[in-house]
């Protein structure tokens, strides 16, 4: 259990699990309902020499786990496992047994989003995984690339040239009964997600840190059209560490 000072909506001391816990969902008619989870610094950037881990702390790696335990799937983009270098998705015993009491499978699948398909199919990603991953790519990837993925990932082709976000979650909605996704990023996946209208809360960690320099920021490459509103949810704190969720109407 991890214990943080709540500012918002009622001061006070509370455990991570009663402020997160029952945020993941409802899902819509044709999609899962989507939380996007990311830590910043204080100017607003999300790694350190292309790393997030310098920016989280503990407190912020407990609401990792957490959401991580919650969400049927996480969704991340292939710049992001490859810079992270992403493994499986990993369930203690306590969270295997409160997951199959919600009838959820033992623990989150990980999506990749790819419009290129470069990934290392030999890595423990895809060698040593809880749940078999997804790979989500364009239609008209390259047909040999695709094969390789599809000996050790579940694919699902959508769009043409890039991945169809819209789509794609329409098809974990409809085929595969996905209920609640959470997105780690990067920040480009992050912006094509909120410029499609397909993100319903936002979960940041606002590190006590300047970096400066030309790391990105939580949303990048994708203009909106137009600013979007979004509704704080609760503030926690630990020391100078921020904890803010927000839901986007």
């Amino acid at each position: 259990m991890t214990r943080l000072r709540q500012l918002f909506p009622e001061p006070g001391d509370r455990e991570i699990e009663d402020v997160y816990g029952e945020t993941l969902g409802p899902p819509h008619a044709d999609r899962p309902h989507v939380t996007l989870n990311m830590v910043a610094s204080v100017d607003g950037r999300t790694a350190v020499e292309g790393r997030t881990g310098v920016l989280s702390s503990p407190p912020d790696r407990a609401v990792f786990r957490l959401l991580r335990s919650l969400a049927d799937i996480v969704l991340v983009g292939a710049e992001t496992v490859r810079a992270e270098g992403y493994g499986t998705v990993k369930a203690d015993d306590d969270v295997r047994a409160a997951r199959s009491a919600r009838g959820q499978t033992p623990a989150a699948a990980l999506a990749i989003v790819t419009r290129s398909l470069r990934l290392d199919w030999t890595s423990r990603l895809f060698t040593e995984s809880t749940q078999r991953p997804l790979v989500i790519a364009p239609a008209d990837s390259e047909v040999d690339a695709l094969r390789a993925a599809e000996k050790v990932a579940t694919v699902v082709t959508v769009g043409q040239g890039s991945v169809d976000l819209a789509a794609a979650l329409r098809i974990l909605r409809q085929d595969q009964g996905v209920t609640s996704v959470l997105c780690e990023g990067g920040p480009a996946l992050n912006a094509q997600l909120a410029a499609a209208g397909l993100l319903d809360q936002l979960c940041l960690t606002i590190s006590p840190a300047l970096v400066g320099g030309g790391s990105a920021t939580i949303l990048t490459d994708v203009a909106m059209q137009s600013p979007r509103g979004v509704t704080l949810a609760s503030a926690l704190v630990s020391d100078s560490e921020l904890f803010l969720r927000y839901r986007l109407g």
